[in-house]
């Protein structure tokens, strides 16, 4: 068994509306030291050990599902769990 952690956010080109108002609030709370806030998702994903290849899979889920390709990227972290 496989466990992925997908991080979706803004391309670097693409205004991050949510991101710039908690720039604004931590900026009213005093920490003008931080420069840029950035938002996304963040998935978790079990997949179960099959003959096609996982790296395959959460590529084409992402595309397909989790990310807005014209506007997001993502990466992922695939770790093998140890069956119990």
């Amino acid at each position: 068994m496989y466990f992925v952690k997908v991080y979706v956010t803004y391309k670097d080109s693409v205004l991050d509306p949510q991101g710039e108002a908690v720039k604004g609030a931590v900026h009213r709370l005093g920490y003008d030291e931080i420069e840029e806030v950035r938002i996304g998702k963040y998935f978790e994903i079990k997949v179960a050990k099959s003959d096609r290849p996982v790296e395959g899979m959460i590529e084409e889920i992402c595309d397909q599902l989790l990310a807005n390709v014209n506007m997001e990227t993502y990466r992922y972290e695939i770790q093998t769990m140890e069956e119990v």
